[in-house]
């Protein structure tokens, strides 16, 4: 939907922009301010903000990553911004403990489980990294022998279950990539499994992809991807479903489960690096690999490791009560301080890092700065922006959760968006996922800011050859989660990525400086590019919904779900009531997006109006909030997007219906038509009302 377009020859690289929801007096109002804006941008302060802030390695729950809250906290406030902190009592590790993997038979070998320190990479010799580790393990001390899963997806187990490969009592290797490593965990487990070892195979990051670092970009042998593996049936802390898990002496301190019975997984589980998973591959002389199950080491890849093999697994991984902090600053709007345009980022690491989560950090850090310097000349946003810094992501996307879970009345009364900016500078190459109302917003932005490395705006460079670029859907695995599925904000995620060496403790700021970016140039872009997305959002009249989107994304997806579940059901007639439904949201939305493009021509619009119709906008995406939840667990309400409960990081869209779709179940389709259609028709009577009130 496009409520107003006008184009202002005022720079180069505004030129003909749409400015969604202004009127023509307000839109060149804004196309000043955008340049006002780009001029505040200093170039030098991300790549100060990212050194700083990678000094020393900073898991959540450390001293080291309270040094950093404080850096944040400081910057900020000195930004002009009003800085809170919000302390939770989380149940958590804060290291990996002790742990062991050792080769038993038919030789005796203690494996590596931490990389190599290098003279190349300062960083890399600091006395304060720790060994590989996967939060929240189960403890135990373990010897058997070995079975490879491939990537330990649930489509993995099942394929060796149908090769009559049993992994009970038997240790799991499986390599990452396919699915978040807790289900690698959580499948290994439930298949009787008494221990897991997850390893970086060199076909999907190492020597057969080119030069490993300190020479290229690429796993080294010793190089380990550390992670949570936690997979509850919600998101957060562990013991504090559907409430925020404030400290423990806090007055309104919730009732916590005991850690039994959260769900957490019982059996040891270690990351190690490709050159230690090497001296189990080599002594397996089991069955042969499928051959799509076959990795970049020297060895035909067996399944099984034979009784000869025997490998020990030994984790000792304590939790316990562990103090985190959100950091949430606010740049309070002059016109609608109560309406929330509400940017993200994760600051705790595995280690230093530089790339994920901290290039998003620094570049949040600057914009802070930058819209500061703009607020101190005079032009502060309509509407209250926010940048908040979130703790303990890396264990399960748990500070973010938490403070939705407080704030969650307000937010569905207040956020206009959320945008996610996790490791948001992280390479070259730009890319966005987000709900269907942003999409047009993140493009529109995308063309206003120029790409430092060609003669392309950000958009030319985003789409390729493509006269428009690709606009994922978003997934799980960071703080826009709880935002979006949980409380139903419409949200977005981007920033700018490329090769990484994710979780390791090689991703420093010698990394970066050497690999990623050495010209430091990616910083200032994607800082300039949130920044006017922000502004658009925060100054427009009426909220720049693209609300048109909605039904044309719904027609799409239920085709594709439909042509899904013919796939195994072939007398399935489709889902009626709900194409029925959007039938009728199409008239709606187009008819709205009239009236208002009408309105703001007009340039006429009260108070009154304004706020009445705004706050008709805000409670539009909450039509897919559903009391009920998903069947694999209650506590993600959104009916229109959910991460995958199967892989962790996959983005399924209509989650209701792909998990019949995913089981193969045909008994509750008619249910799953009639709970959409009833969103849906929720969705249309509130357009329809907004058309009464035009």
């Amino acid at each position: 939907m496009r409520y107003f377009i006008i184009v202002l020859l005022v720079s180069a690289s505004l030129n003909a922009q749409t400015y969604t929801g202004f009127t023509t007096a307000s839109a060149e109002t804004q196309a000043q301010q955008e340049i006002d804006f780009l001029n505040q941008v200093k170039p030098a302060d991300f790549k100060t903000h990212l050194k700083t802030l990678t000094q020393e390695p900073h898991i959540a729950g450390t001293p080291a990553n309270e040094k950093v809250r404080d850096y944040m906290v400081t910057t900020m406030d000195k930004a002009g911004w009003s800085v809170d902190t919000y302390p939770y009592e989380v149940y958590m590790s804060s290291g990996p403990g002790t742990s062991l993997v050792e080769v038993v038979s038919p030789v005796s070998k203690i494996l590596d489980q931490k990389e190599e320190a290098l003279a190349e990479d300062p960083y890399s010799q600091n006395a304060t990294l720790v060994k590989g580790w996967n939060a929240y393990s189960g403890s135990g001390d373990v010897t058997a022998e070995v079975i490879y899963a491939n990537y330990g997806t649930k489509a993995d187990f099942e394929k060796l279950e149908e090769l009559g490969v049993s992994v009970k009592d038997k240790i799991v290797i499986a390599r990452y990539g396919g699915n978040f490593r807790g289900y690698k965990a959580k499948f290994a487990e439930a298949h009787g499994a008494v221990g897991l070892i997850i390893y970086t195979d060199p076909k999907d990051s190492g020597f057969t992809k080119g030069l490993t670092f300190p020479e290229g970009v690429y796993y080294n042998p010793s190089a380990i991807q550390r992670g949570s593996l936690l997979t509850a049936d919600w998101t957060g802390d562990p013991l504090t479903p559907y409430q925020p898990a404030l400290p423990l002496d806090h007055k309104d301190t919730p009732e916590r489960l005991a850690p039994e019975d959260a769900g957490l997984h019982t059996i040891p589980v270690t990351p190690i690096g490709y050159g230690a998973a090497e001296s189990i591959f080599k002594y397996m002389k089991g069955e042969v690999v499928p051959q799509d199950w076959q990795g970049g080491l020297p060895y035909t890849y067996r399944v099984n490791g034979g009784k000869d093999l025997k490998v020990r697994l030994k984790v000792d991984q304590p939790k316990k009560m562990t103090k985190i902090y959100n950091v949430v600053a606010t740049l309070k709007g002059k016109e609608q301080p109560d309406e929330w345009v509400i940017l993200g980022c994760h600051y705790d690491a595995w280690a230093f890092g530089a790339t994920d989560p901290n290039s998003g950090t620094a570049m949040l850090l600057s914009l802070s700065e930058s819209l500061g310097r703009l607020a101190e000349a005079g032009d502060r946003p309509n509407r209250s922006i926010m940048i908040a810094h979130w703790d303990a992501e890396e264990h399960g996307v748990i500070g973010s959760s938490e403070w939705v879970e407080q704030m969650k009345d307000e937010l569905k009364a207040k956020a206009v968006a959320y945008i996610n900016l996790d490791g948001a500078v992280s390479g070259k190459t730009f890319r966005a996922s987000s709900a269907p109302s942003l999409k047009t917003l993140i493009a529109g932005a995308a063309k206003a800011v120029d790409y430092p490395y060609t003669e392309e705006s950000v958009y030319e460079h985003w789409a390729g050859e493509k006269p428009e670029p690709n606009i994922g859907n978003l997934g799980g695995g960071s703080d826009h989660i709880a935002f979006y599925m949980f409380a139903g904000v419409p949200s977005l995620s981007g920033g700018a990525s490329g090769p990484t060496l994710y979780h390791t403790n090689y991703d420093d700021f010698y990394y970066y400086e050497n690999f990623v970016d050495p010209e430091f140039q990616m910083g200032p872009m994607v800082e300039k590019l949130m920044g006017i997305l922000s502004l658009r959002l925060a100054n427009a009249e009426l909220i720049p919904y693209d609300i048109e989107r909605y039904a044309t994304d719904l027609e799409l997806h239920f085709e594709n779900a439909t042509q899904q579940v013919k796939s195994f059901y072939s007398d399935f007639t489709g889902f009626t009531a709900s194409s029925q439904a959007i039938s009728s949201l199409k008239l709606s939305t187009t008819s709205v997006a009239k009236a208002l493009e009408k309105l703001l021509s007009t340039g006429n619009i009260s108070k009154r109006q304004k706020n009445q119709l705004n706050a008709q906008l805000l409670a539009l995406e909450k039509s897919f909030l559903d009391p009920k939840g998903m069947p694999y667990g209650d506590w993600y309400k959104s009916l229109y997007a959910s991460s995958d409960p199967f892989s962790g990081y996959a983005s399924w869209i209509l989650p209701g219906i792909q998990y019949q779709i995913e089981t193969e179940a045909t008994q509750d389709l008619k249910m799953w038509d009639d709970r959409y259609a009833k969103a849906i028709k929720e969705l249309d009577d509130k357009l329809k009302g907004m058309l009464e009130s035009l």
